[in-house]
C-alpha cells in the first residue's frame, strides 16, 4: 500500500500538468481563431461601408438624374409654349415663369422674374428672395432683358449660393432660348404688319382704279355711245343699201359699247363694292350671292344671324367680303355644283363665315400644292387675309363631297382666335 501511494502520487502529479497544457492550448487556439477572424470582420465591415457608400452614391445619382429630367422638361415645355400661335408674346412670357420655377431644386420657394423691353412678368412670391441668380436675354448680341430666379427662404450652400452648377447652365440656356423666341415672334409681327399694309395698299389701289374706271373711262365710253346713237336719226331711212349698212354698223358699235360699259361697271364694283360702307357686310354679301346666282344659274342660299348689331372695322369687312367673293367664284367656276350655302353669323366675340357647296370637291393635299406651283393664289390669298385678321381659315373637301370653308375672325378689340 505504501509503495502504491507514491505511484498514485506520481500519477496525480503527471495528470495535473496535463490539464494546464490543455487550457494553454485552448487559449492559443482561441487567439489564433480570433486573429484569423479579425481580417474577415474588417473585410465585412469594409464591405458594409462600401455598400453604404454605393447606396448613398446610387441615391445621389437618382437625385441628379431627377434634376436633369426637370431641366429637360423645362426647355421642352418652353418650346411647346412658343409654338402656341394662338398666344401673344406677352402670354407666352407670362407662362415661362411657372415652368422655370418648377425646374429648380426647391420649387416650393422658387420665384421667377422676367423683364423684357420694360415689361416684367413674375411668379407669385410670399416675400422678397434671399438668394437669386440671373442671366441676360440677348437678341443679336444686344441685351433686351433679364431672367431672374430666386429663393424666398434659406437653403444650404451649394455651387452658386444655394443653387446648383447645372441650374446656372439651365438659366443661361433658358435666357438664350427666350431670346430666339422673342426674335422669332417680333419678326412674325413685323411680317404680319407689313402684310397688312400690303393688303391695305392693294385695297387703296383698287379703290383708285375703281374710281378712275367709273368716273373717267366709264363716262367717256357712255358719251361715245350716246354720240353713236345720235347718228342714227341723221342717217335717215330712205332704204338705200349703203345707208342701211352704216346704220347697222352704228347699232352694232353701240351694242358693243353698252356691253363694255356694263363689264366696266362690274369690274369697278368688284374692285370696290360701294354698298359695303353704305349697307354693311351682310347686305353686300347677300347682293353678291344674288348676282352670282343669276349669272351662273346656281342656287345660292344666304343666311345671316346677329349681324345687324355688329360693327366691324372696314379692314375686317373688306377681307371677309374678299374671302366670300373668292370662295363663291371658285365654286361657280370650278366646283361644278348646283347649290351653295353661305352663312354669316355674329357669335361673340367672333364673326363666322361658312361657305358650303355640293360640287365635285377635290383632294386638298394634292391640289393645293399644285395650285401654288401653277401660281393660282386664290385659296392662299383667302387664308392669308384671315390670318392677318388674327382668325382661322379651314378648308375641308373630298372628291365627290363638295367643299366646306369655315372662317372665324375676332371682332374689333379681341385677341386672336383660339386654336381648335
Amino acid at each position: 500500500m505504501a509503495a502504491a501511494a507514491p505511484g498514485l502520487a506520481r500519477r496525480s502529479h503527471r495528470s495535473g500538468p496535463s490539464r494546464g497544457n490543455a487550457a494553454f492550448d485552448l487559449e492559443r487556439h482561441t487567439v489564433k481563431t480570433q486573429k484569423r477572424q479579425l481580417p474577415e470582420a474588417e473585410a465585412s465591415e469594409e464591405q458594409c461601408r462600401s455598400e453604404g457608400k454605393a447606396g448613398s452614391a446610387g441615391l445621389d445619382v437618382t437625385a441628379a438624374l431627377r434634376e436633369r429630367v426637370k431641366e429637360l422638361d423645362c426647355l421642352y415645355e418652353i418650346t411647346r409654349l412658343s409654338q402656341r400661335h394662338d398666344w401673344t408674346l406677352e402670354e407666352i412670357l407670362s407662362g415661362v415663369g411657372g415652368i422655370v420655377a418648377r425646374a429648380w431644386q426647391y420649387p416650393e420657394i422658387a420665384c421667377v422674374k422676367l423683364t423684357v423691353g420694360g415689361r416684367s412678368f413674375t411668379t407669385p412670391a410670399t416675400r422678397r428672395p434671399v438668394a437669386k441668380q440671373s442671366s441676360p436675354v440677348r437678341i443679336h448680341g444686344e441685351i433686351v432683358g433679364h431672367i431672374e430666379v430666386g429663393y424666398c427662404g434659406q437653403r444650404p450652400p451649394c455651387d452658386e449660393g444655394p443653387f446648383l452648377r447645372e441650374e446656372r447652365h439651365l438659366l443661361d440656356a433658358v435666357a438664350d432660348h427666350l431670346g430666339r423666341i422673342i426674335e422669332a415672334r417680333e419678326n412674325e409681327e413685323r411680317l404680319r404688319r407689313l402684310s397688312q399694309e400690303l393688303i391695305k395698299a392693294q385695297e387703296h389701289e383698287r379703290q383708285r382704279i375703281a374710281r378712275e374706271l367709273h368716273d373717267d373711262v366709264g363716262q367717256t365710253l357712255s358719251v361715245t355711245r350716246m354720240h353713236l346713237e345720235g347718228l342714227l336719226p341723221l342717217l335717215g331711212c330712205d332704204g338705200r343699201d349703203e345707208l342701211q349698212g352704216v346704220r347697222e354698223k352704228v347699232q352694232e358699235c353701240s351694242t358693243r359699247l353698252g356691253t363694255s360699259i356694263m363689264a366696266l361697271r362690274d369690274l369697278a364694283y368688284n374692285l370696290l363694292p360701294p354698298a359695303l360702307t353704305q349697307l354693311g357686310l351682310a347686305e353686300t354679301a347677300y347682293r353678291l350671292c344674288e348676282e352670282l346666282s343669276a349669272r351662273h344659274g346656281i342656287t345660292i342660299t344666304f343666311f345671316a344671324d346677329g349681324m345687324e348689331a355688329l360693327r366691324l372695322p372696314f379692314e375686317t369687312n373688306i377681307n371677309l367680303y374678299r374671302v366670300l367673293q373668292e370662295g363663291l367664284a371658285n365654286a361657280c367656276r370650278h366646283g361644278h355644283c348646283s347649290s351653295i350655302t353661305v352663312r354669316l353669323i355674329a357669335s361673340h366675340p367672333h364673326c363666322l363665315l361658312h361657305i358650303t357647296d355640293d360640287g365635285h370637291g377635290f383632294d386638298p393635299e394634292a391640289r393645293l400644292p399644285q395650285a401654288l406651283a401653277e401660281k393660282h393664289m386664290g385659296i392662299w390669298s383667302m387664308r392669308q387675309r384671315i390670318r392677318l385678321l388674327g382668325g382661322r381659315f379651314t378648308l375641308r373637301s373630298r372628291p365627290g363631297k363638295g367643299v366646306r370653308i369655315k372662317v372665324e375672325v375676332p371682332t374689333q378689340g379681341q385677341g386672336v382666335c383660339p386654336a381648335p
